[in-house]
């Protein structure tokens, strides 16, 4: 074939030239995820230029005032009407900026600040070598025990990296319970995966333990990632569109033109049920429903604390967000289908965790299968299917971060020759020797519990109502069962910790920097105003409880 008769089959072939359309981006309407991932970036930098005895004070600055202008932008967001009248799709369809997805950012943003700080604390380990220590490895790709760790621990060394990783884990879940396409959803969701499975593996104690916390966090939601992918694999194969409002459309039968390919695979429910069922899994283990909790007690135990308890408040907020959307917006029309599963596996998961956590003799361990048990009690309000469903699952949410945050702080402060002291015996007569600490966790506890005057009743409540009115009141006898077996291992702490005998080889309290009692003191302070008075804040989820489509 002459090089002419080429050259004219390639200028017929591009002769309809398709104009590719400038991508139209509203960046104040995702000034609040630019501002963390900016930040995130900009740390990354700092760890390459500025000299190391500097970098843990300009990543602290650089990380709090990320966050909190973020959520400055997320306030004036929700201010100017983006919450209600004019949410809409930003980023070409890629995310939705409306109600429910301002105040699940918010929550987030409020959780990272209280992580940043209990990330910071440097106190709470005697001094080393004449150097404060935090947390963290002194220095990550060393392996424990070796001469290399032992220098850097010498030199005193930190690793100021977590910062830097812990925006990009809230950049990623700032974008998840917004993303409005199923493949900005995936990216979402790796992008704050990532950052917490290399998280989970930098503690400076018991590091074997965290590696090994960290590869099955990996392995698992290695699975889970998968397992999601498949799932957008399929629905995108039925819809023919990744985007929410198509599928959703499709589902409905209201999709207004239909092509033949369309035609073809519209009519195949089963590309649609095991889609569907497959992204879903992808979310329930991210918020630790059973059966797909296997990672939860070893990766709370594992991580080092700072990380579990931001990991258990923000990880659920995302994931939540995530699936209320999914379920609410994108699968609508099989409301049919998916509500007697997730009934099933609310009931597993409230049950599952409320009963294995009484056997528990670790605090983290516990509090893991706690968290367990609340992820069911979420799903109670999920289950509902109304408008007071999606507010009271928010009001949840934002009640139960600060209070885990709160609680994980607690735990970081009791410590012995080894580091924390998390096996519940040293626990024993804690009230007596330092009353405060003590009766600060019984707040948090009694919160866990469900208890009148706490924003876990407040919460609880909220949920197990929009469930009974939205039709669902088997779930909440069973939740109310969960809660009085759940009332039992929490109270049980409380009993051992101001009515046992102190041992004398107990572990002490260590006495906090400023930046930890703070994450403390929000914690109780929004644990009690959200349980004496929550009317505000439930009208405020509810306000916020209307996705845009």
């Amino acid at each position: 074939m002459s090089a002419t008769a080429v050259h004219s089959l390639w200028t017929t072939a591009a002769d309809p030239i398709q104009k590719i359309d400038t991508p139209n981006i509203e960046y104040g309407q995702l000034s609040p995820t630019l501002i963390v991932i900016g930040a995130a970036v900009l740390g990354i930098l700092v760890e390459a230029f500025v000299p190391r005895k500097s970098r843990y004070h300009v990543q602290l600055f650089v990380s709090v005032v990320a966050l909190a202008a973020a959520f400055a932008a997320v306030v004036g967001l929700a201010a100017s009407g983006y919450s209600s009248t004019k949410a809409g799709i930003a980023a070409m369809g890629a995310i939705a900026v409306d109600g429910p997805a301002l105040f699940l950012q918010g929550t987030i943003l409020l959780a990272g600040v209280l992580g940043v700080f209990t990330f910071a604390e440097r106190r709470l380990d005697p001094v080393a070598h004449g150097n404060r220590v935090d947390s963290f490895a002194a220095q990550a790709a060393s392996v424990p025990g070796s001469d290399s760790e032992k220098a850097a621990v010498k030199a005193g060394f930190a690793t100021t990296e977590v910062f830097p990783l812990l925006l990009f884990a809230i950049g990623g879940m700032l974008v998840f319970p917004a993303a409005n396409d199923l493949l900005t959803l995936f990216i979402a969701l790796e992008v704050f995966s990532l950052p917490l499975y290399l998280l989970c593996a930098v503690a400076r104690r018991k590091r074997i333990m965290s590696q090994e916390a960290a590869v099955k966090y990996f392995l698992l939601g290695a699975f889970a990632s998968a397992f999601t992918l498949f799932g957008i694999a399929l629905l995108y194969g039925y819809a023919g569109s990744v985007s929410y409002a198509t599928i959703a459309q499709v589902v409905d039968g209201t999709v207004e033109t239909v092509n033949p390919a369309l035609a073809g695979t519209m009519g195949n429910d089963a590309l649609l049920l095991i889609g569907a069922a497959m992204v879903v899994m992808g979310l329930l283990f991210k918020v630790g429903a059973v059966p797909f909790h296997m990672w939860t007690p070893d990766v709370y135990q594992g991580a080092p604390t700072p990380v579990t308890g931001f990991m258990a408040a923000a990880t659920k907020v995302a994931a939540f967000g995530a699936l209320l959307r999914l379920l609410y917006v994108v699968l609508p029309g099989l409301r049919w289908d998916w509500r007697p599963v997730m009934m099933g596996v609310a009931v597993v998961t409230m049950l599952g965790g409320a009963i294995v956590a009484i056997t528990q003799t670790d605090i983290k361990r516990l509090l893991a299968y706690s968290s367990i048990a609340h992820a069911g009690f979420i799903l109670a309000g999920v289950i509902a299917t109304t408008p007071d469903g999606v507010s009271s699952v928010l009001f949840y949410l934002g009640a139960y971060s600060f209070v885990t945050i709160g609680a994980f702080a607690v735990v970081t402060l009791v410590r012995d020759a080894g580091g924390e002291a998390t096996h519940l015996s040293k626990w024993a007569g804690l009230g007596r020797r330092s009353p405060l600490v003590a009766a600060v966790f019984a707040v948090f506890l009694l919160a866990f519990a469900g208890i009148p005057l706490t924003s876990g009743f407040s919460g609880k409540f909220a949920v197990f109502k929009a469930a009974a009115e939205g039709g669902a009141g088997a779930l909440v006898v069973v939740g109310v069962i969960s809660s009085a077996i759940a009332a039992f291992f929490y109270i049980r702490v409380i009993v051992l910790m101001f009515f046992s005998e102190p041992r004398p080889e107990g572990p002490t309290v260590a006495v906090p920097s400023p930046l930890t009692m703070t994450a403390i003191a929000v914690g109780v302070a929004v644990t009690l105003v959200l349980g004496v008075a929550p009317q505000y804040f439930l009208d405020l989820a509810g306000q916020a409880g209307v996705f845009v489509r």
